[in-house]
């Protein structure tokens, strides 16, 4: 098997992943990926797609992460990963899809406007 990538992103954050046959690996950013990940919570963010395709010992992964803060870089690499695991064998597609893991999040953060504290709020109302 040679080299799949894939490109997942969510917010601000984008992650490019390089999956390649070994003994389920896992390296972000030339680090650990308990390292760069402490929390449980967003490693099983990550680990989803692995178990739902059923590869979880199955693949070497080399992630590339840019951008964001922890959530958003762990759900653009569960993206990432949900995508490869399609290109490597697409009968995994009907099972990522029915748990929404092929979805690209579109929420961004809405920008600051003139004049206003925020995107949406404004400043206290003075009667007198």
């Amino acid at each position: 098997m040679e080299t799949v990538n894939a490109l997942g992103r969510r917010k601000s954050a984008i992650a490019r992943i390089y999956v390649n046959e070994g003994k389920g690996k896992i390296v972000v950013n030339n680090r650990a990926f308990e390292e760069y990940f402490p929390l449980q919570q967003t490693q099983n963010i990550i680990q989803q797609p692995l178990t739902i395709a059923e590869a979880g010992n199955k693949y070497d992964i080399t992630v590339n992460l840019k951008g964001g803060g922890t959530t958003g870089q762990a759900e653009a690499l569960r993206l990432a990963l949900a995508r490869a695991m399609v290109k490597i064998n697409p009968e995994t597609r009907e099972a990522l899809k029915a748990v929404k893991l092929l979805t690209r999040d579109p929420r961004e953060v809405e920008r600051k406007k003139a004049g206003r504290p925020g995107a949406r709020k404004r400043f206290q109302f003075s009667k007198r």
